[in-house]
């Protein structure tokens, strides 16, 4: 374990703004963790588990206790002629675990390539992409309660997954550190490349396999969005809206060109970054934070002062689309 007093976390997260922490630990095994949560735990009663920082905002100085989980390691647990149960500790880079199931031929999370974060934030947030959720392959989930660093085993049902969400974003938000995901693969294809231009990009690359499927979802997300080493910024900010059908079609009659996908529940989910750019505000800047030029569902840091700048850019396309549209979007991202 390392710890450090008014540390910056600059570095620590995609956006990049500048923040610091009163307290910062650094956790290299699941084992210290645990140790710390009982021993010190009661010390800190603000605490705030940081991830690969890719789906966080600090729009000031946290006051209180960062922990980092940064512990790797991957391993089978239990295999069949079918498929195989792969356990990822929490630390692990996500685009890595993607990397390694795909080199061994396991079938499942290859479209979730190339998603910044952990293999923990993963479980949080339930990262999906180009069809696919990560809940659809998530078996449980393994960590401790911060309050009392007991242990606890989540199954994908009590973890009580959704759109963008689980229970570690609602009850038990900032209540547990995730140390373990488990998840199902297949050793057979399970293919989902209907979604957008996906299809197309795999045919050309040659024959339809795990790698050409990685590579092209890999092309696909580096011609749209933002290197954050490049330029600072958590990925999608906002999460695609849901609606009812009636709204859709109001505002398919409106804008023809309007992009959703129909839903099983007769609800359609709509293109927060269509939205955004009909609103005006792709390309666009306010200050120092900006609307990427090529994906308006990405918020950028320009050079920003504090992360308040971005946060309130965001505000402004909140209140923008909601006086155009009559639908309100809901951020993604994780705005302290």
């Amino acid at each position: 374990m390392e710890h450090y007093k008014n540390y910056f976390l600059t570095e620590y997260t995609t956006f990049r703004v500048p923040a610091r922490t009163k307290n910062y630990f650094r956790f290299d095994d699941a084992k210290e963790l645990k140790q710390w949560l009982l021993s010190q735990g009661g010390q800190h009663p603000k605490k705030l588990v940081l991830g690969g920082g890719s789906n966080i905002l600090f729009t000031k100085d946290y006051e209180g206790a960062i922990l980092h989980p940064v512990f790797k390691g991957i391993e089978i647990i239990e295999e069949n002629k079918d498929s195989i149960l792969i356990r990822f500790a929490a630390g692990e880079e996500w685009d890595h675990c993607v990397a390694w199931c795909v080199n061994q031929g396991f079938y499942g999370i290859e479209n979730l390539s190339y998603i910044p974060g952990s293999a923990g934030a993963a479980a949080v947030q339930n990262i999906g992409a180009y069809g696919v959720e990560l809940s659809e392959v998530l078996e449980w989930v393994e960590g401790y309660y911060l309050e009392n660093g007991e242990k606890f085993k989540l199954s994908n049902q009590a973890c009580q997954y959704d759109y963008r969400y689980s229970i570690f974003k609602g009850p038990l938000k900032n209540k547990t550190v995730i140390t373990h995901v488990v998840l199902r693969l297949m050793k057979s294809p399970q293919w989902r490349l209907s979604y957008g231009q996906v299809k197309e990009a795999v045919q050309a690359l040659g024959e339809i396999n795990l790698k050409n499927v990685r590579k092209a979802i890999i092309d696909i997300r580096k011609s749209k969005l933002p290197d954050p080493a490049l330029l600072g910024n958590g990925g999608s900010f906002f999460k695609n809206p849901i609606v009812e059908i009636i709204v859709y079609e109001k505002l398919k009659e409106q804008y023809p060109d309007a992009v959703g996908f129909p839903l099983s529940n007769n609800h359609f989910k709509l293109s927060a970054g269509w939205l955004i750019e009909k609103a005006g505000w792709k390309g666009r800047s306010m200050g120092k934070a900006g609307v990427h030029d090529k994906q308006a569902l990405v918020l950028v840091n320009k050079g920003v002062s504090s992360g308040k700048e971005i946060a309130d850019l965001a505000e402004k396309i909140r209140n923008d689309v909601f006086n155009k549209f009559g639908v309100h979007l809901e951020p993604e991202v994780n705005i302290l």
